[in-house]
Parts: structure tokens; sequence; C-alpha cells
């Protein structure tokens, strides 16, 4: 039986109103003032889906301060680079991740403490006695109920700061310019063309709120439409039942979801009724053509998909229709998207020809990386910016990608820049070099492979990498595939020759990415 329709957020057993998160945020934006916190600073977030993230994130902008989320995978090391290079003046936390958290924390940073729901405990495992707010740690409800309501701040201006994967060993934060009066245009106008929102509108989110699309996705959708369905992780038949439930309308979701979903016995996925959904929206990772399909054929023609990325936001649509009559395309330019392709010699390429893809919105607030502006200037050619994909337009205007032309791989949706894992491999003393690249995998599209190379006369296991890599980074990370290998082949430059490395994988599966 569906249940009344979400007004507000929805997590589990729990409800927030519209208005009592209006309120909120506006009472945390009145205490994070009175901490100092302004214009263009940041706050960070280590929350997983949950009301305590949507109230610090409206926060921080109704104060035009950045929400910087933390991937909660992350490490102690890797949290603590994000906080010094964001310069966070507050930090968020749930209870069962402060273990992890603590040693990052420096003196500068004031720390509040969110307590872990039931619904996420049960998710993730979490013991009871991790879930209550430990001792000496200032709790995030009672701080923010202790402030009256900010009522004179201007309508906010900023995006969350998303922090990227990083090509040299540390990820890069996109720092998106203030948006002033035709931006905020531009950008309502993007978002809502693209993820479809409606003010009747029940969004679902399933996919985790420290990610790029899905923390825009579930900001705006609150601000938006009628309601917000978290989910503590994606389960798939826990989803079915959550749209019936709730009977959300709109998602965003990236093809590894599509995947497990079609994966579901035939039983289970006629079980639910799946009738209110009305517009799904997915990216950030290829979608095989077959699983498209079977999930059009399954839900009808509500599957779109959008290409884009966190600096450029998206640039093209394509429609189910689109995906039917075009297998394979990313869709076509959204209104005001400049795209152009570019061969190796720097010119345009002709119709058909691949090269590499610079994109653009005109109108949208420009970025930059933060503290890095020089990696900004890697990326741009005349006021376009690339991710390093390489593709094509056909004749009829539809843009297709075929490869990618930087070392980054795609996992799940999840972007992963193999030089951060190279980096930490060969602080073991016992590895002379190592190469770290995706290889086809059924469900998340790519996983990681790496191939070492011990120093002479050392002997060394792919566990002990395992190890070693797993105590450093976040186990997503971590290499599913890791191999011992010599004589690793290498370019005239001495760079390893990865793609010798790689290419007989693909080969296997008959695509590039």
């Amino acid at each position: 039986m569906t249940s009344q329709t979400p007004d507000g957020l929805v997590s589990g057993e729990r409800r927030l109103s519209r208005a009592e998160l209006e309120e909120r945020a506006a009472r945390a934006a009145e205490g994070l003032r009175k901490l100092g916190v302004a214009r263009g600073d940041s706050v960070a977030l280590f929350l997983r889906n949950d009301f305590a993230f949507f109230e610090a994130s409206l926060a921080a902008q109704k104060l035009g301060a950045y929400a910087v989320p933390i991937n909660w995978h992350f490490k102690a090391e890797e949290i603590e680079y994000i906080l010094n290079d964001c310069g966070a003046r507050v930090f968020v936390v749930h209870a069962d991740l402060w273990p992890q958290a603590a040693a990052a924390l420096g003196p500068h940073v004031r720390v509040f403490c969110a307590p872990t729901p039931p619904e996420i405990a049960e998710a993730y495992h979490c013991a009871p006695e991790n879930c209550a707010v430990p001792a000496g740690v200032e709790k995030w409800n009672e701080w923010v109920a202790a402030h009256a309501p900010a009522s004179d701040l201007p309508p906010p201006s900023t995006e969350s700061m998303i922090y990227t994967s990083g090509t040299t060993g540390h990820p890069k934060a996109v720092r998106r310019n203030q948006a002033t009066g035709a931006q905020l245009e531009k950008v309502a106008y993007i978002r809502s063309t693209v993820y479809g929102f409606t003010p009747d509108m029940v969004a679902g989110v399933p996919g985790p709120l420290y990610h790029s699309a899905p923390n825009s996705f579930g900001l705006r959708a609150s601000q938006t439409g009628k309601g917000v369905v978290l989910l503590p992780r994606f389960d798939p038949e826990a989803m079915l039942q959550a749209i019936e439930e709730h009977a959300i309308s709109h998602m965003f979701m990236v093809p590894t979801m599509f995947v497990r979903l079609l994966k579901l016995p035939a039983e289970i996925r006629a079980k639910y009724d799946l009738s209110s959904l009305r517009y799904i929206i997915h990216a950030a990772a290829p979608c095989p053509r077959d699983v498209k399909q079977g999930m059009i054929e399954w839900w009808g023609p509500i599957i779109n998909e959008f290409y884009g990325s966190t600096e450029s936001s998206a640039v093209t649509l394509a429609t189910s229709a689109d995906a039917l009559k075009k297998p394979g395309t990313v869709g076509r330019p959204v209104k005001d998207a400049e795209i152009v392709i570019v061969d190796e010699n720097g010119n345009d390429a002709p119709t058909g020809a691949q090269g590499e893809i610079f994109t653009r919105i005109n109108g949208m607030p420009d970025f930059t990386y933060h503290n890095k502006p020089d990696k900004r200037a890697e990326i741009d050619r005349n006021g376009l910016i690339t991710s390093g994909d390489v593709g094509y337009f056909d004749e009829d205007g539809y843009l297709f990608i075929c490869d990618r032309k930087r070392d980054m791989v795609i996992s799940g949706g999840v972007n992963i820049y193999p030089a951060e894992i190279e980096a930490v491999a060969l602080q073991m003393p016992q590895l002379k070099d190592c190469a770290v690249f995706g290889v086809p995998d059924q469900d998340f599209g790519e996983a990681l492979m790496a191939i070492v190379e011990p120093q002479p006369g050392a002997v060394v296991a792919p566990d002990d990498v395992r190890k070693h890599l797993t105590a450093h980074l976040a186990g997503y990370k971590v290499p599913k595939h890791i191999e011992i290998g010599h004589n690793l082949p290498r370019e005239d430059s001495g760079k390893i020759f990865k793609r010798r490395l790689r290419d007989p994988y693909w080969a296997k599966a008959g695509r590039t990415i």
C-alpha cells in the first residue's frame, strides 16, 4: 500500500517536513555565522545520506559558503588532506564514522556529531554503541536547536564544492563561482531540463550524496519538489519497495544500479508497483546498450541520460527515444551548450571523426580548482574544458563517447585516478614499479587492476600489496585484481606503456571503455 506522499525528507521511518528542514537549515546558518563562517568559507561534511547532510549543506549555501562533502570511505590521511586544502572551519560527522575521522581533525576545526539513525545503522551493520554521539563531542541536533533561525540572508548562490579524484595523487576541489542574476536562472534551467524536475515530484536518492550528481540532484530536489526519499545505501529490491511505498517519480541513477536491478529474479521484478515512476536520469559511466534497452523495456521510455562532469555540468541529454534510435549515444547538446571535438593536431574534427571532447555551457558560472588554478589551465581550450573523453558527432548531431584519453577509471560511476593508487603502492620499499588501470567488469563497468613489479631480489605477494593499500586508501580505490609482473613495458619517455597492459583485456570485451 502506498503511504502518504512525502512532504520534505524521508529516511526509513523518520520524516522531516520541508518547513522543518528550512527552519533547521536557517538555525544552522545562524549558528555557523556566529562561528565566523562567511561567504567563500568551507563547511566539511562526513555524513551518510541523512537529514543532517541537507541541513548543513543548505545552511552553508545560505551564507554563501561551500558545503564540502567528503567520501565517507576515506581514511584519516585522505580526510586530513581535504580539510587542510579547503580550510574547513566546521566539520559535521556521523557518530559511527567518528573513529575513522577523529585522527584527521586539528584544533582549528569545530566539530559537530550527528547520531547515526537506525536505518543507516542497519544498512551498514553498525553496532548500537557506535551510533550515539561520543562523550566530549558537540551534538549537531542540540547545537542547531539552540539558535534562532537566520532571517536576513540573501538567496543561496553557491553549490557544494566537490572533490574529484586526483590525477597526480591528490583530489582537486571544483569551486564554482558564486552565481548571480541570469546565472542563477541558467543553473535552474539546466537542472530542471536535465533532471526533469516538477513541483509535484517525489525524488528518490539511492546514490551517496558525497558524489557530484546525487548531491546536486538531492539538494535541488529538496527545494523544488514535494519530497525526497533517502535510501541509506543502494539495494535493488529495497529500492523497488521504496518506489512503491512512497510513489517515487524521479531518480538519479548510475548504470551499475541498472545492472543489479536487471539481475533480480523475474518474480521480484514483478512484485512491486512502479507505476509512479516518471523520469529517470543516469550518467557518470558508459551504459551498455543491452542494459539500457533492458531498462527501457521494463520501466518504459522514462530512462534518460546526460553527459557532463562536475566541472562542466550536464552538456547533453539523451531520451529513451534517442537511445533506441541511436544506440550508444549520450545525446545532443542542451540549450546553450557548446561542444567541440578536437583532433590530435588541435583542429576541430569533422562530423564522424573522433577527437577529444571540449565543452562549456554559455552563461553558467565558471569554476576553478581550489588552490590549483594551474590545473584548470591544463584542461582549458579557449574557455572550453575537457575531461579527457574521446568521442564524435554523427551526421544527426548525436554525441558518442568511444574512448578515454586521460588516465582514469570509472567503476560503478565513481571516477578513480590510478596515479593516487600508484603513489601509495610505491611507498612499499619492496616495489620497483606499479601500473594501475581499468579492466572490464560485468557489474561495475570497469574494475581496477594493478600490476606491480618487485625490486630485484624482493619477494612480495598480491595480498601484501592489498593490505598496504587498504591501510592508506578508501576501500573502493584498492584494486580488485593485483598481479605480480616483471619488465613492465615502457614508452620512449620511460613511462609505463599502460595501453599494452590494458588492451588485451578490453579486446576480449569488445569495447574500449
